[in-house]
């Protein structure tokens, strides 16, 4: 607390430092997000939009990745990264190719059914995937980026006009009816194989993108108690000394609310608890940090600026005793610490702390700064932070495992977040989506913006 008589130089020197600092941290971020941006950009398939799950590795297309890319090209062009007609472009080829899209029930051949898309495309036809399910929350993650652009393109020219229409075609097909087996849950996928999955979403996670998109569909809207259901199924419960609703990986708190703005807006369920739900992500992200630095697994470099645990790539599924412990390690996996599940080997994603920057820019910059200035070039390259790190792994220099390839799912967050966190543009977009206000106001949110009074 500076005091009233303190001197006026005094106060000069600690406005010039604040200032540096800020200043240091937006180069940083803004060369974050161009590289970041750069992925989406420079890796999707020019001839049908389609964005791969990872690079340089190739493997198949994501449509997860494909509705980040479909966010990341208007970021791009408020940047000034690219021309708005270079992503008018983009998005009408994107479009387009889901649109035309063979669907169908059979097991080859077709890239969806009842508008909901399998999670996993060939990169080049865009058909199925090996058996991949058809996929609720990817397809919705999908229509999050289609819907962004529907609201961002929105000139009264033949292209953007062309994209509007297409985008409100592809959501008013999404058959929910389909995905609801156990009324009023929606299911998690189905397979022409086996039919639905086994599960339901249920839980805090990535699902609340679900359950909000299937409120506000004009064609096929499940009952507003779908959401009371779910928001049943909530583990509240403290953790590191901050109570909030318990989810391990960052992911389930973060990508949702990449699109929505839940600042000062609740439902119900937040209403009891005197919260919403960017501050139960705030809190979530603190406690992993507090976890770390209690290390209770006794990792190699834990500490208050190496941290983040999410869904990510890791070392590889091996058992290795390392100085007279035996350590189990994995290839890609959901990673994450919080109440009620533990799932760390020491893999650290720089996601986990990219894409909850504006929750906690505080430690989430910090974090991230460090992780580039003591592992350099093993982490950080062409399109930003490859997707994961685990120094606890053996290797021949000592210093551990580095991921070489970088993760559309991951790098998404990372880019929509910081673009949030600094200008709030991907939020004050999609406040104006009618369909998103339908289902958040069907959800039983209120308050802050959706009542016109939130900046």
């Amino acid at each position: 607390m500076i005091k009233k008589n303190t001197p006026l130089l005094f106060l000069i020197l600690v406005s010039v430092i604040s200032t540096y600092a800020q200043d240091k941290d937006d180069q940083f971020l803004e060369e974050l997000e161009h590289r970041t941006f750069n992925f989406f950009w420079q890796t999707t398939d020019t001839s049908n939009g389609l964005t791969p799950d990872r690079y340089p590795t190739k493997t198949f297309s994501s449509i997860a990745s494909v509705g980040f890319a479909l966010t990341a090209y208007p970021i791009g062009v408020e940047r000034g990264y690219i021309t708005r007609r270079q992503a008018v472009e983009r998005v009408l080829k994107t479009l387009k190719f889901f649109w035309n899209a063979k669907m169908g029930p059979d097991r080859s051949n077709v890239t969806g059914y009842k508008g909901f898309y399998y999670h996993f495309l060939d990169f080049k036809n865009g058909r199925r995937f090996d058996s991949v399910e058809l996929s609720s929350v990817d397809s919705a993650i999908l229509m999050y980026g289609i819907l962004f652009c529907q609201t961002y393109f929105d000139r009264d020219d033949p292209p953007e006009k062309e994209i509007r229409a297409l985008a409100d075609s592809l959501y008013r097909r999404m058959d929910w009816y389909f995905m609801q087996r156990d009324k009023p849950l929606i299911n998690m996928g189905w397979t022409p194989e086996e039919g639905y999955a086994p599960l339901d979403w249920q839980g805090l996670n990535e699902g609340a993108l679900v359950y909000i998109l299937a409120l506000g569909s004009p064609t096929f809207p499940i009952d507003s108690t779908a959401w009371e259901a779910w928001t049943k199924t909530y583990v509240w419960a403290k953790y590191f000394g901050k109570e909030f609703i318990s989810f391990g990986p960052l992911f389930g708190h973060q990508y949702s609310q990449c699109w929505i703005d839940f600042r000062g807006i609740r439902d119900a369920y937040m209403s009891r608890k005197g919260i919403d739900y960017f501050e139960n992500s705030r809190r979530a992200t603190l406690s992993q940090r507090d976890y770390a630095i209690d290390n209770p697994f006794h990792y190699k470099d834990y500490s208050d600026s190496i941290w983040g645990f999410t869904a990510s790539d890791g070392p590889g599924d091996t058992t290795i005793v390392i100085n007279g412990v035996k350590r189990s390690f994995h290839g890609y996996t959901a990673h994450g610490v919080s109440f009620d599940w533990i799932n760390d080997d020491g893999t650290v994603t720089p996601a986990a702390a990219g894409g909850s920057i504006p929750f906690a820019p505080e430690v989430c910059i910090p974090t991230l700064k460090a992780m580039k200035r003591k592992y350099g070039s093993k982490v950080w390259g062409e399109y930003g932070f490859v997707d994961a790190f685990n120094p606890t792994y053996p290797s021949k220099d000592g210093e551990g495992w580095f991921d070489r390839d970088y993760l559309g799912i991951d790098q998404g967050p990372i880019l929509i977040m910081v673009e949030n966190y600094r200008s709030g543009f991907v939020w004050k977009v999609m406040r104006k989506n009618k369909y998103i206000v339908k289902g958040l106001k069907a959800a039983g949110f209120s308050g802050g913006w959706l009542l016109g009074d939130y900046k």
